[in-house]
C-alpha cells in the first residue's frame, strides 16, 4: 500500500519533533557517538520552508546539542541552482548569528550541515560526502564547520544504519516499511517507523472521515436544490401566467382604445398610472386582480 514517506514535510516535522529520534539520525550521520549527545533541542518547534514560494521547497529543522554545537537537518527533494555555494553561505550564517553583539569570539560554536537530497548532486557512487576546513595537504582540520551531503537515489553499496535510514528515506508503502522495522535494531530507526506509520493511519481515517463529511454536505447540497428548484420553479410559473395574462390584457386595452379612436394615447401606456386608469375605463382591471 502506497504511503506518505519521510520525503513529505507533514511527515519529516512530525518524525523530527521526536528527540531521541533527531539524536539518532544525528549520531548516525556525523558519527558522533549516541552517548555524548545530551540533548538534542529543537531551536523552533516547527519545519519551516526557506523558499516558501516552492511547492515543495527546503525543508529545514534546527538543533542545538547540549555542548552547543548548532545543526542544520535539511530536506530537499528538489535541485537548486548554486547549491553548493547556498549550503556555504547559510552554514557561514548560522556560525555567526550564534554570536552577540559584545560577545567573545570563545563563544562560537561548531556548525553541522545535513543536507538530504532526494536528487543526485555529484558524480560517483558515493552517497555521503562530508565537507569541512582543511589544509592544503590533508592536515589540519579546523572543526568548526561541517557539511553532510546524503544523496538518496544512489544505489546503496554498505549495510549500515546510514543505508537504514536511507531506506526510510525511500520507503513509500507499508510493505517495505515492514521489511526494514524486521531487519534494523536501531531504536530510532525503529521509533521513526511507527511515527511514519501512524502518520499515515491518521492521514487514512482523516480522508474516511472528511469523505463522509463531504457526502453528507453533497447530499444536503442536492435536497436543498430540489427545494429551491420547486420553489423556484413554481415561482417562475406564477411569473409566466402573470405576464401571460397581462400580455393578454394589454392587447385587449390597445384594440379598444382603438377602436375608440384613442390610437393617439397608445405611446401613453408606457406610463403605469395611465395605463391603470385606461384598464378601469374599460373595465380591463379585472385580469389584474384575478377575477373574472
Amino acid at each position: 500500500m502506497k504511503i506518505f514517506s519521510l520525503k513529505y514535510d507533514d511527515v519529516f516535522r512530525e518524525v523530527m519533533s521526536y528527540e531521541g529520534i533527531r539524536k539518532q539520525l544525528i549520531s548516525d550521520v556525523t558519527g558522533i557517538p549516541l552517548e555524548k549527545i545530551k540533548t538534542a533541542t529543537l531551536e523552533s518547534p516547527f519545519l519551516w520552508k526557506r523558499y516558501r514560494y516552492q511547492k515543495q521547497g527546503i525543508l529545514d529543522v534546527l538543533v542545538t546539542l547540549d555542548n552547543g554545537t548548532r545543526i542544520d537537518i535539511e530536506l530537499q527533494v528538489h535541485i537548486q541552482k548554486a547549491w553548493l555555494k547556498r549550503k556555504v553561505f547559510y552554514l557561514a550564517h548560522m556560525y555567526t548569528e550564534g554570536l552577540k553583539i559584545g560577545q567573545d569570539y570563545e563563544r562560537l560554536q561548531k556548525c553541522i550541515s545535513i543536507s538530504i537530497l532526494d536528487f543526485t548532486l555529484f558524480e560517483g557512487e558515493k552517497y555521503h560526502w562530508k565537507y569541512g576546513l582543511r589544509e592544503e595537504q590533508g592536515e589540519g582540520i579546523i572543526d568548526l564547520l561541517e557539511i553532510h551531503v546524503i544523496e538518496l537515489n544512489k544505489e546503496l553499496t554498505g549495510s549500515g544504519a546510514l543505508e537504514e535510514w536511507i531506506k526510510l528515506f525511500r520507503a513509500d508503502t507499508m510493505e517495505e516499511l515492514g521489511m526494514l522495522k524486521a531487519q534494523t535494531a536501531n531504536v530510532g530507526i525503529l521509533d521513526a517507523i511507527e511515527v511514519v506509520r501512524r502518520m499515515n493511519l491518521e492521514k487514512k481515517l482523516r480522508w474516511t472521515y472528511e469523505a463522509r463529511l463531504k457526502a453528507k454536505r453533497d447530499r444536503k447540497a442536492e435536497d436543498d436544490y430540489v427545494r429551491d428548484e420547486g420553489r423556484i420553479e413554481g415561482q417562475m410559473e406564477g411569473l409566466v401566467q402573470g405576464r401571460a395574462e397581462g400580455q393578454e390584457q394589454l392587447a385587449q386595452l390597445i384594440v379598444r382604445m382603438s377602436e375608440n379612436g384613442e390610437a393617439g394615447q397608445l405611446e401613453r401606456l408606457s406610463d403605469a398610472k395611465f395605463r391603470n386608469e385606461m384598464l378601469q375605463k374599460y373595465g380591463l382591471d379585472c385580469f389584474k386582480n384575478g377575477t373574472t
